[in-house]
Parts: C-alpha cells; structure tokens; sequence
C-alpha cells in the first residue's frame, strides 16, 4: 500500500496518469509541429526559421513556468554552490540541442515515422540507467525488451524506397534527438539536487530557448507569414512544452527513471496517428509492425522488474 504521505507524483495511479498524459500531448507535437511550419510558411531549407521557431516555443514556455514559480513563492535560490555549470549543460541538452535536432528531422521526415524512431530514447534511457546508476541493473528482461525495440526500429527501413528509407537529414537527426532526450532524462535528478526542479526546467526551457532564437536569427531566420491558425498551434505547442516538461521533470525526480519513461511508448503511437490524420500522410503497413515491436519491448521492460 502507498503511505499516507506520500507525495502525489509518487503514488502509482498519479504517476500512470500524469505520464500518459505528456506522452499523449508529446505525441500531438509532430503534426502541430508540422502544420505550424506550414501555416508561418517555414519551408524544410529554412535551418535559421526552423530555430526561430522552435526557440520561440520553448522560451515562452519557459516564462510562463518561471512567472507561475515567482507567483508561486518557489525558490530560485540553488541549493548547491557552483551548479550553474551543471544547469547549462542540461539547458544545451535538454533543449537546444534535442530540439535542434529534433525540428531538422522532421522537417526531412514524416512525422508518423519520425514519431516511431524516436521511440529509440525509451531503450537508451534503460541502457543508460544500467550504465551509469548502480541501482539499475541490466536484465535478461531488460535485454529482451532492448532487443525488441531496436527491431521496431530497424523494420522502419523495410520496404521500397517509396515507403521510406533512412536519411542522414531525416532520421539522422531524430536519433540525435533521441540520444539528447534519453541524456537529459538521466540528468533531471541531478539538476533537482541542484535547485528546485520547477524553476530548472523553467530555466532549462527559456535559456535552451534563447540559445535556439539567436543562430536562428544570425542565419536570418525568420516567419514569411503569420497567419491566426499559425499562432493557434504555436500555441498549443507552447501549452505542450509547460505542461509536459513540468510534470515529466517532477515525475523523474519522484521515481525511478524508467518507471517513468516507459510511457514514452505511447509517443509513436500517438505521433504516428495523428500525423496519418492531420497531414494526410501516406499510412505504411510497417509503421503498425514497429509500433508493435517496440510497445512489446517496452511492456516487457516494464512488466518483469528482476
């Protein structure tokens, strides 16, 4: 039984709740993503437009965060000397460098393959968390279930060149992008040791996204047109941003990280849906096969805990 006390990012309802909750709005992303680039008339060659945009979404978020922290009475102090260095690395990580990656790569990329890939961050972050964390141990389970995701992944590249093959422009950046999100996820309770983990990832958030808006504009970046619906979605995009890296953050500094980031599972399939509907994109037979192979990796991670 849970103890009465317990925080309520700890009780595993909450936690289950809570996290499908930012994996489905995470999931959202890539077609919003793409319908805003659409709408601002941001074309796949436009590298300093695509930061502009991405820096704009992620500052603003960061903001808001950090005004609801102030409003809030949270402190800003840290409660280790010397930590900004660490705090920088993880707003380069966490947010510039990830969604560098991540907005090149889809702009090259469907979104609904785009989405599965990226799923490669759940696996990486089990990986990593052997690696580097005593308490986690690589498993037979753990293994199988790497194995299986990985194969998901793979079977992306199977089928005629019309169905899609791998890019360096394309998947080559989502990976990145993968690598940076599974880098930042085993960093979260380092920077809550640092400072309280709200403000942080309002910090990590505005400073990642002011490091996005300035090469965007030093590469001339900049928004063709501005349309109602274009805002609309940038919009949404920014409420995604506040509300998902808030409760993931907390989440992971409350629990085990792989408890947490093994709802990341749902991102694909949720991205991959949606994509299909609102960008009309062209629906592939294995897009259903490496979902399926890396939702049962995933289940069997999370399902045996030896």
């Amino acid at each position: 039984m849970t103890e009465p006390n317990t925080s309520i990012f700890q009780r595993p309802l909450f936690v289950s709740l809570f996290a499908l909750l930012v994996a489905i709005a995470w999931g959202w992303a890539y077609p919003l993503i793409k319908l805003g680039f659409h709408e601002f008339g941001i074309t796949p060659g436009m590298t300093g437009s695509k930061m502009l945009f991405a820096g704009v979404r992620f500052s603003l978020a960061g903001i808001i965060i950090l005004l609801a922290a102030k409003s809030t009475h949270r402190t800003f102090r840290l409660k280790k000397a010397g930590s900004w260095w660490y705090i920088l690395l993880f707003c380069l990580i966490n947010t510039t460098l990830h969604y560098a990656f991540f907005y090149f790569g889809l702009s090259h990329s469907a979104g609904s393959r785009a989405a599965i890939l990226n799923s490669m961050s759940v696996f990486l972050v089990v990986i990593f968390a052997c690696v580097f964390f005593k308490s986690d141990k690589m498993t037979l389970h753990k293994l199988l279930g790497c194995i299986l995701g990985f194969a998901g992944i793979l079977s992306l590249n199977l089928g005629s060149v019309d169905s899609g093959r791998f890019t360096w422009l394309g998947d080559g950046m989502i990976i990145l992008n993968a690598l940076c999100g599974a880098t930042a996820s085993l960093m979260i309770r380092g920077l809550g040791q640092r400072m309280d983990v709200f403000v942080g990832t309002g910090v990590s958030l505005t400073i990642g996204g002011v490091l996005l808006i300035m090469p965007g504009v030093l590469l001339g970046g900049h928004f063709p047109q501005i349309t109602i619906l274009g805002c609309i979605y940038l919009l949404f995009l920014i409420g995604i941003s506040t509300l998902g890296f808030t409760l993931y953050n907390k989440l992971l500094t409350c629990n085990p990280v792989g408890k947490v980031a093994i709802y990341n599972s749902l991102i694909p399939i949720v991205g991959a849906v949606t994509s299909c509907i609102c960008l009309q994109e062209p629906f592939y037979w294995k897009y259903v096969i490496a979902g399926l192979l890396s939702a049962s990796g995933i289940f069997i991670i999370n399902r045996y805990k030896g």
